[in-house]
């Protein structure tokens, strides 16, 4: 047999030929069974002392990759299947061909160019003591440049002084939970399992709130010190909160002292109209406004940002500062520049194009065959469908990967409860979306 190893031998030669052999095994390229070259016959094809190659197959068989008997020489072990399979190699396999689940935006789309542009402008400009322990709300830069930006693009009244730079939503909604010293939070009924889950761990005790057609059902909320809502695109339905129930939760909350935490997840991307306006403009002091890059830049950079009201800051750059001290400063620094140069004004322009003709093409690729539910906003729509599980059986059979609506409410109840798939159109590339569309309406007509 011919063996094609690579002999890297940066810590020996003898470690560098067992790491060769032991990957050969691993990755399939030596089989079961198969018998290795002789020990000097493989030494002078590498170049190194038959004790090297004896002393390493002695290693590998002690460690179970390799058999050596008397006059069979040494031949490769019968390794399980999951010492046989690389990890990286049993996620390849689990990979679905067409990936239209919810949550993630077009990575490869991420502005590459100016993000560098915009980062070096930054660590010129900045000064020595930018590479030291940070203020735990942020940068100073980012929450000037986040002050104007969220108040010409979302309406939000945001200070400097009142923001919170985060490394994500998750880490906001915990640290707002633990500030909240176990309260009962109030979420909405369907929405995503992960943020229930990021509240209790962190110590709240979460209760549902019902939505339907006009967004979050503010009259049926009870007591809770706080609610949860994603009133400019709720997720997972896709519904916009009515005027009314804004005016009606601004209300409840001041009359009770509650907390309101906006979500504002995708609010940039409206595709019929302009955007709505942030809910946290009607009632500063009752909104904490959490936004992030995540769904327009990536969720790579895990940079996110809170808007409190004044009587939250402390206590919650205080947890903050308990938590991870604060938020890298690189990223932090050119996010500013990218905001103060209008990069990143251009980029999202850019993405909602992008994005609006993603929808418009779903919706008129399944036509009138399947109702999609919610506004014409964000990365995701919710298309209707008669048996969940049939359909997403379907979908695994065809390598197709989309959100389950029945994963998103609080309690299931088999059969009483509207059924639809969470369809993203913000993952797949340009090239893979058309081609992932005629697999989805394959599976849907069954």
């Amino acid at each position: 047999m011919d063996l094609h190893v690579e002999l890297i031998a940066a810590d020996g030669r003898r470690a560098g030929l067992e790491r060769a052999l032991r990957d050969a095994v691993r990755d399939g390229r030596l089989a079961p069974g198969e018998r290795l070259p002789a020990t000097r016959r493989l030494a002078e094809e590498l170049g190194v002392s038959r004790n090297t190659v004896k002393a390493a197959y002695d290693q590998l068989v002690a460690e179970g990759y390799l058999t050596a008997r008397q006059g069979s020489g040494t031949r490769v072990a019968a390794l399980p299947p999951s010492a046989a399979e690389p990890p990286e190699a049993a996620a390849r396999a689990r990979e679905p061909l067409f990936d239209l689940r919810p949550g993630s935006p077009d990575v490869g789309a991420f502005p590459a160019a100016a993000w560098l542009r915009a980062l070096r402008r930054a660590v010129a400009a900045a000064p020595s003591l930018a590479y030291d322990y940070g203020d735990p709300r942020g940068r100073i830069e980012l929450r000037t440049a986040l002050s104007g930006y969220l108040g010409r693009a979302r309406g939000v009244i945001a200070p400097p002084e009142r923001i919170v730079v985060t490394s994500g939503y998750v880490q906001g909604l915990a640290l707002l939970t633990r500030v909240l010293e176990g309260a009962e939070v109030a979420m909405e009924d369907p929405g995503l399992p992960f943020h229930r889950e990021v509240v209790r761990r962190n110590g709240g005790r979460v209760v549902p709130v019902r939505v339907d057609e006009h967004g979050a059902c503010v009259g049926e909320l009870g007591d809770p010190a706080a609610v949860v809502v994603t009133p400019a695109h709720q997720y997972p339905t896709g519904v916009t909160l009515r005027p009314e129930r804004r005016r009606a939760l601004t209300d409840w909350a001041r009359a009770r002292e509650g907390l309101i935490v906006e979500d504002d997840y995708d609010g940039e991307f409206r595709y019929d109209r302009q955007p709505v306006g942030a809910l946290q403009g009607m009632a500063p002091g009752q909104v904490a406004y959490l936004g992030t890059a995540s769904k327009t830049l990536g969720p790579a950079l895990r940079l996110g940002w809170m808007v409190l009201p004044p009587h939250l800051v402390d206590a919650v750059a205080d947890a903050k500062l308990h938590s991870d001290h604060h938020t890298e400063t690189l990223g932090q620094l050119a996010l500013a520049e990218l905001i103060d140069s209008h990069a990143y004004d251009r980029h999202v322009r850019a993405s909602r194009l992008r994005y609006r003709r993603r929808r418009d093409r779903l919706v008129d690729r399944l036509g009138a065959r399947r109702a999609v539910r919610g506004i014409a906003a964000g990365l995701h729509a919710l298309v209707e469908v008669d048996d969940e599980p049939a359909v997403l059986a379907r979908a695994e059979a065809a390598g197709l990967a989309v959100g389950r609506l029945g994963d998103h409410w609080h309690e299931r109840e088999v059969g009483a409860r509207p059924q639809g798939l969470v369809v993203g159109y913000g993952t797949p590339r340009e090239r893979l979306y058309p081609e992932a569309l005629e697999v989805l309406v394959k599976v849907l007509d069954g």
